[in-house]
């Protein structure tokens, strides 16, 4: 290997000094060979540019080209790393807009239509949503019985569930969300919950009973509590608003306010949420905890343009990503999609980020568990989906299209398919205040074979109005298959979904 070594760079010496070095009109007494490598041209030609030295040393004009560059290529990481934290104050500040935090659930009562632009939200279960903040003191939430949530922190990281898959089992309990750092004493009685942030959000879903939402809305009613520790002697039942058909919007802006969004969240959390290089990234582009936010016109710029830079990249990882290993079935042509690749800590192996697997999820979905992905058959849920068609394009609302789901689809409760916006990754927003079929709807109609069409377009087959999602010409849609009580076909692969057929 050093034999190998020495010859290339024997090899190397002449062609070396003379690209990259001035000629010396004479050797001095300590001069040596310079490996190949070491030094750089005066002049390369690259990607940004030409860029010129002077032996070594940049110009001012490609030190210019070169601080240009280095801002926008940092800005553009800052972005995709930021999207998890801007996704949640999105949310926050939704939230806050019903009622104050560590007080209000918002819940869906009457389930969620597509009036809520809230990202791939479903209609089969009763939403509660709840931002507890310990800035002041540790806070106390009575989760309700039979119901299966989790507590995600403020930079969308999974601190625990609640509920069924948590420590309650589904019987309801205490838990107690505790401030970063917090030294003060515990006391028995509680599922103690260790957050990095101050702000956190706490999702949980009900389910209906008999198809109807009632029993599921009194159990929040007569067990949520929400309080602060200090208060556990009276404690407070929690404030329910109803958001059941309220438009609102708890999707994320994507252009140059993000970072405005980012700035505030950085001011006011504490650092250890995160990691060093993803904060020195936010620092280095004007984002750094207890210095004003105060870019000047050309970074201003640069940001703005990182901004629908980044906008794009998410989108294109989110629906026509590289590789096949963001798919369920990888070694086919299948476009059923992974919910979660690299698991809900998204790494491609331990201790390494899969960087793609994060930008996607979190530009497309909320809420993040470890029970999302694991195989626990006959509970819980399983979550394929598809951008693309069975020839690999893309949806076109204005054309007519075909699912067929195999008989004896391997699901213990119910199924449900529900069409999103590719814009607002939300419901899509047609006549239908539900654009859904679930095996739960009682007009479906089911083929001989026990097999099921289901079909979409903006307009319905004749006689297939109760198996039709509209669509919208011009309008671009993608759609989710959820899979409720997963049973064994599902997860050793013997039942698939077929492709989404184009319908001529």
């Amino acid at each position: 290997m050093h034999l190998t070594f020495a010859k290339r760079w024997l090899l190397g010496l002449a062609a070396s000094a003379a690209l990259a070095l001035p000629a010396l009109a004479e050797d001095y007494k300590y001069t040596t060979p310079i490996a190949p490598g070491v030094a750089t041209p005066d002049t390369l030609e690259t990607s940004i540019g030409t860029l010129r030295l002077n032996d070594g040393f940049p110009t001012p004009e490609t030190m210019d080209t070169i601080w240009d560059n280095l801002d926008r290529s940092r800005a553009l990481q800052a972005y995709l790393l930021a999207i998890p934290i801007v996704n949640q104050a999105g949310m926050r500040d939704t939230l806050m807009s019903f009622g104050p935090v560590n007080q209000t659930d918002v819940i869906w009562e009457d389930l969620v239509d597509s009036r809520t632009v809230e990202l791939t939200a479903n209609d089969n279960t009763i939403y509660s949503f709840i931002w507890v903040d310990t800035k002041e003191e540790p806070i106390v939430v009575e989760i309700p019985p039979k119901v299966l949530g989790s507590i995600n922190d403020f930079w969308y990281k999974w601190v625990g569930d609640v509920g069924v898959t948590g420590p309650d089992k589904g019987e309801g309990g205490k838990y107690l969300i505790l401030p970063p750092g917090y030294a003060g004493e515990v006391p028995d009685g509680y599922n103690v919950v260790r957050p990095n942030t101050y702000g956190n959000w706490i999702f949980f879903r009900s389910f209906l009973v008999n198809g109807e939402t009632g029993p599921g809305v009194q159990g929040v009613r007569d067990n949520l509590k929400i309080y602060p520790l200090s208060g556990a002697a009276n404690p407070t039942p929690a404030t329910l608003v109803n958001a059941s058909g309220v438009p609102a919007n708890f999707v994320m802006p994507t252009d140059y306010s993000f970072w405005e969004l980012l700035n505030k969240v950085i001011q006011e959390e504490p650092p250890q949420g995160s990691d060093p290089t993803t904060l020195g990234l936010f620092a280095s582009i004007g984002i750094e905890k207890g210095k004003p936010f105060a870019p000047d016109d050309r970074m201003k710029e640069i940001l703005t343009d990182a901004a629908n830079i980044g906008a794009v990249t998410a989108r294109s990882l989110a629906l026509n990503i590289r590789g096949r290993d963001a798919f369920f079935y990888p070694d086919s042509d299948s476009h059923w999609r992974l919910p979660f690749f690299g698991g809900y800590q998204f790494l491609s192996q331990p201790g390494v980020a899969n960087l793609d697997g994060a930008v996607f999820y979190y530009m497309f979905a909320t809420g993040v568990t470890p029970a999302m992905e694991e195989k626990m058959v006959g509970q819980g849920s399983q979550y394929p989906w598809t951008s693309l068609d069975a020839a690999g394009n893309p949806f076109d609302g204005g054309k007519n299209y075909r699912l067929t789901l195999p008989a004896n689809v391997p699901v213990k409760d119910f199924w449900s398919v529900i069409v999103y916006d590719t814009q607002t990754r939300s419901m899509l927003q047609t006549d239908q205040a539900h654009p859904s079929l679930s095996s739960q709807n009682t007009d479906l109609q089911v083929n001989a074979d026990g097999s099921v069409d289901l079909y979409f377009g903006p307009s319905a087959p004749e006689g297939k109005e109760s198996n039709w999602v509209q669509t919208i010409p011009g309008k671009g849609w993608f759609t989710l298959l959820r899979l409720y009580g997963p049973l064994e076909p599902w997860f050793d692969g013997s039942w698939k979904p077929g492709e989404i057929t184009l319908v001529e």
